[in-house]
């Protein structure tokens, strides 16, 4: 299984328009961050974890050619923005794609592009087959997707195991329910806001410590902000096994 991240920074991230710190205007890649999100790749089966505003982006940066299925985390605007550019892949497929989402996220999306779910819609608008994620695993092609419930200060969110690889993004708090299904998780990737606390995001302190509970043989943060500070420096300081991510590393798993 192949992991790439599209986007591991926020809305508040980085560059920030008109922003003079030194994460901003930082010369290294590394601090150039679009908002979060990964493609996951497995014999055959291409999926990606949410859609935000920079989805078109992300997809000619990376060379997404196959796109099976879109999984869905909240309906955060900076997680679903990106739905209207699904259409170039509808074309490719033939068919609409599959859109993956607690009921409740559904709601957003379909507020959100009221005009995918007319009566008649208008020709080339974007074609949602939106799938119900519940509590249950689910298939997306040959991949077992098991539902992470977590919370995002008082708002449900969704995270995702697939196999030995875990994603969290936009947490604050993780049930113990949800630390019972990472365990014997490898590959870890939760996200880390910045240095100082946050009411609705791990802090990298927070992020520390679920990684620690988890105990993975390796663990990555996203959803950095530019609060964080540079990547070479807090990168240089992180326990073992701990690393920022950063946008187009590429994980085998």
């Amino acid at each position: 299984m192949k992991l790439t991240f599209l986007g591991t920074g926020t809305s508040n991230g980085v560059p920030v328009i008109g922003c003079q710190c030194e994460v901003c205007t930082s010369a290294d890649l590394h601090d150039n961050r679009l908002r979060s999100s990964v493609w996951i790749e497995h014999e055959g089966t291409s999926l990606v974890v949410d859609a935000g505003p920079d989805f078109r982006q992300q997809m000619l940066r990376a060379g997404v050619k196959q796109l099976d299925a879109l999984l869905i985390t909240h309906g955060h605007k900076d997680h679903i923005g990106g739905l209207d550019d699904i259409r170039a892949f509808n074309y490719l497929n033939q068919a609409p794609l599959e859109v993956w989402a607690s009921k409740d996220v559904q709601i957003d999306i379909k507020r959100d592009f009221f005009y995918a779910f007319a009566d008649n819609p208008y020709p080339g608008v974007p074609e949602m087959n939106l799938k119900t994620i519940g509590d249950s695993p689910f298939r997306v092609g040959n991949l077992t997707v098991v539902p992470l419930p977590v919370m995002h200060h008082r708002l449900p969110v969704l995270g995702f195991r697939i196999g030995k690889l875990a994603y969290i993004t936009d947490c604050s708090f993780i049930p113990e329910k949800s630390f019972d299904l990472l365990k014997g998780v490898e590959v870890f990737v939760v996200n880390a806001l910045k240095i100082r606390p946050h009411v609705s995001h791990f802090n990298l302190k927070e992020a520390l410590v679920a990684v620690e509970r988890v105990a993975p043989r390796q663990a990555w943060l996203t959803h950095i902000s530019d609060r964080m500070g540079l990547h070479s420096q807090v990168d240089a300081h992180l326990p073992e096994g701990v690393n920022l991510a950063y946008d187009g590393l590429e994980v085998d798993i």
